[in-house]
């Protein structure tokens, strides 16, 4: 059964989402505050639907079918009749909080409000709304048309039927949902992200190259890719960012961000995005 679907933010999260959800049939809504980005999303999209066409994954019709299927608003009454919103800004408390205080009064009882956040806490989100038993962590991985994995995150006060409906729709889009509960940086980001610290320390003491680190770690232990270069995709800000949520959470001094990597994001070296960081993708 096809459920119409909303999708905060245009960014690289979002335009996954969005697409995953019009490509299994729902109509989605994609919204964001800026046109621009909304452009972006969109032109990403079709070039990621282009690439299935390519591979022979979907026909052209599929592809045609599920851009149609998406509405790009900068209007957030745009969600009214969702039956789930999945928020996927960047990760700021401040900035969710002022999201879910336009989106939440939109929505109808029923409806669920999710957060793509990949290491606020879900608990501390879900008291900003006024659905706290509807609102839940559905944490994609990035690129979401390719991952399987959602990571699906229980607030305190997440119900049950809350998280089965969840869990349901994610497999209807062919992603493989996976359970925790709720604490700093869940499971996936809590193991990684110190891993990919430590590689960062590595580099910043002088043991090996950032060359020879990622090249360890592939061949040793047949990572895909080497934790440096996993930065870069992902981000450097955002790894920083992680990072402090981790520290902050925990208070353990394992987790501190090594300086290397608080440099590089204040020089504005942030990875593959800004064409600098570890590597260079000029």
């Amino acid at each position: 059964m096809s459920t119409k679907i909303g999708v905060v933010g245009g960014g690289t999260m979002g335009n996954g989402i969005a697409h995953v959800f019009a490509q299994a049939g729902h109509p989605t809504v994609l919204m964001d505050v800026n046109q621009a980005a909304l452009d972006r999303a969109r032109g990403m999209i079709e070039k990621n639907l282009g690439r299935q066409v390519k591979k022979e994954a979907i026909s052209q019709a599929d592809a045609s079918a599920t851009l149609d299927r998406i509405d790009f608003t900068t209007e957030v009454k745009a969600f009214e009749g969702a039956a789930l919103v999945v928020e996927a800004i960047f990760e700021s408390l401040d900035a969710k909080r002022d999201i879910y205080a336009k989106v939440d009064p939109v929505l109808g009882d029923d409806a669920i409000l999710a957060s793509n956040t990949s290491s606020i806490s879900i608990t501390q989100l879900a008291s900003a709304t006024s659905r706290a038993d509807r609102f839940i962590g559905m944490h994609f991985m990035n690129p979401v048309p390719i991952m399987k994995l959602v990571e699906v995150i229980r607030g305190h006060v997440t119900s049950d039927a809350t998280c089965n409906q969840v869990v349901e729709m994610a497999s209807a889009l062919g992603k493989i949902p996976v359970e925790c509960n709720d604490y700093p940086g869940f499971v996936s980001n809590r193991i990684l992200m110190p891993m990919i610290n430590e590689a960062i320390f590595a580099l910043h003491e002088g043991v090996a190259t950032a060359e020879a680190i990622d090249q360890i770690m592939k061949l040793g232990m047949a990572h895909p890719m080497g934790p440096l270069a996993l930065a870069d995709f992902v981000g450097l800000d955002i790894c920083l960012n992680i990072l402090d949520v981790l520290y902050d959470g925990f208070r353990d001094p394992k987790y501190r961000a090594c300086p290397l990597l608080r440099n590089l994001v204040a020089a504005g070296h942030l990875g593959r995005k800004s064409g600098q960081g570890f590597y260079s993708y000029a």
